[in-house]
């Protein structure tokens, strides 16, 4: 093992120039010659930076549209050879080492991003040669350090300047980081292939994830926890820019985003509060102050401690409101200068903004020995969709509540039955192991609110039980899946009660 190895030659080729022309100037400084490639070696030209292009060194120019640049023996045994074995073999063949690979790729991700490519163009973005000279130098970095990531810039530099040479420990730093940087890589170019233009799931996933915090605890103080992130899919609540609070905490962020992913249901002025992954108050307003104290209003006794979700900039007058009780959390897409001063009034409260990235269309739940994937419940319910299965029918006002029932209810754990009320929820019974108890639930929280009100269940009733349960209650109208085997007794209760009754003929569970 040898500790230190001096630095004498590097290859520079970058696509994120990113600091490389200062890196190059210290390089040169410390008297390390520099071998360049294409676009990089004309930023250093244009700097003023003395160095060799790569053709100068193989003898071969760039071919093939820029396809072929540093495949050849004089840069790859340069960055691969053994200096205590290969010394002599790499004389005979005119190779001479290099010491310090420096390199990041074709921006591939970026590209898919912010261009709307077909494979031909896309696989122009895909580096060949970057991802091998990396590799090489990884894998013999008893000899060579490698360096992937502009923030290792200055700390490359202070270590030939401090102790002429990179330390072991230093190039196996930098040797990992290279084999992060290639599987992520390869896993994106897999994944490209494997969904674009698929019709099916791919046959293999590769996931990479990269920590974006550890937490104080898990669900329960006595488990270990900590919260990872998509490497290329910068969306939801771990991409918001948190403005005050305390760090978020494991049940903080299940919570937060359930609570965005209802949320942004709607288009018109929203806002949730959602406890324990639950929904326990929404509404929809044509303004956001009204949605807010409506969403609150609806179960305030269930808010106390709870997350609440805006679908536009929390203001002054919400911020006001959200101070005078004990929240946890406060999403919105921005918040006014004056909100936030507000806010900053209680400074445990976490206060986070979010993009309005496109999340995925997927979601995955862990299993043990496995993983779940399935496409993400976004189906749209219309009145066009709806059949209407009684003689009563139901008023322009009830077709409304249903529809903004139905956002909301699949967004509820089941089995799950909500009262809702002109784009109010009333009551929620969420997560009952019987229909009939979420029933009971529903009835209960919403209290004497009842009146003209509809409910929504996300399956079929099965019996007839919780349609006589609604009997004398107010409630004008029903929307539920249908396709019980006993949908006549159903439908004949609600005849008997006077209640509308509509199928939508698709459900919506949420385990």
């Amino acid at each position: 093992m040898i500790k230190t190895i001096p630095v004498k030659r590097a290859l520079i080729s970058v696509s994120d120039k990113t600091d490389v022309i200062d890196f190059a100037k210290d390089l040169i400084r410390l008297g390390v010659e520099i071998i360049s490639t294409g676009g990089t070696s004309k930023a250093l030209q244009e700097a003023g930076i003395q160095h060799q292009q790569v053709e100068d060194i193989t003898s071969f120019p760039e071919m093939l549209d820029g396809r072929v640049k540093t495949l050849h023996p004089k840069v790859h045994g340069g960055i691969l050879g053994k200096r205590d074995k290969h010394a002599q073999e790499a004389a005979q063949h005119g190779i001479g080492w290099i010491d310090l690979v420096v390199v990041n790729f074709y921006p591939f991700v970026e590209a898919l991003k912010h261009k709307k490519l077909d494979w031909q163009e896309a696989v122009e973005y895909i580096d060949i040669g970057g991802p091998t000279m990396v590799r090489a130098a990884a894998k013999n970095f008893a000899w060579v350090g490698v360096v992937v990531d502009p923030s290792d810039y200055a700390n490359v530099i202070a270590e030939l300047t401090t102790e002429q040479g990179l330390k072991w420990e230093t190039r196996r730093y930098l040797a990992e980081k290279v084999f992060g940087l290639t599987a992520r890589y390869d896993a994106a170019i897999h994944q490209y292939f494997a969904t674009h233009e698929q019709q099916t799931t791919p046959a293999q996933l590769n996931l990479h994830l990269e920590k974006a915090m550890d937490l104080r605890y898990g669900e329960n103080p006595h488990q270990q926890a900590s919260a990872y992130q998509f490497s290329e899919l910068k969306t939801g609540v771990l991409a918001a820019k948190q403005h005050q609070g305390k760090p978020l905490s494991f049940n903080n962020i299940l919570d937060a985003e359930s609570a965005l992913a209802c949320v942004s249901e709607f288009t018109e002025p929203a806002c949730v509060i959602v406890k324990h992954a639950n929904p326990c108050g929404v509404a929809a307003s044509q303004d956001i102050n009204d949605a807010y104290q409506q969403a609150y209003q609806a179960d305030s006794l269930s808010a106390f401690g709870g997350i609440v979700a805006l679908n536009r900039p929390c203001t002054e007058t919400i911020a006001h409101a959200i101070t005078q009780i004990f929240m946890e959390v406060v999403l919105a897409p921005a918040f006014t200068p004056e909100a936030l001063a507000i806010l900053q009034t209680k400074p445990n409260l976490r206060v986070l903004e979010f993009n309005n990235q496109q999340p995925s269309t997927w979601e995955m739940k862990f299993i043990s020995g496995g993983m779940l994937l399935q496409q993400k419940d976004l189906q749209q319910i219309t009145k066009d969709v709806l059949t209407v299965v009684t003689h009563v029918q139901p008023t322009d006002a009830a077709m409304d509540s249903m529809l903004f029932a139905w956002k909301v209810l699949k967004h509820i754990k089941s089995n799950g039955i909500l009262l809702a009320n002109d784009h109010v929820t009333l009551g929620i019974g969420a997560g009952q192991v019987s229909r009939v108890d979420a029933v009971d639930l529903a009835l209960r929280k919403a209290g004497d609110k009842m009146k003209g009100s509809i409910l929504a269940s996300d399956a079929f009733f099965p019996f007839r039980d919780s349609i006589d349960k609604l009997a004398h209650t107010g409630i004008q109208a029903i929307i539920q899946p249908g396709g019980s085997v006993r949908d006549e007794e159903v439908i004949a209760a609600c005849n008997e009660h006077g209640i509308a009754m509509v199928f939508t003929g698709k459900r919506c569970f949420k385990h």
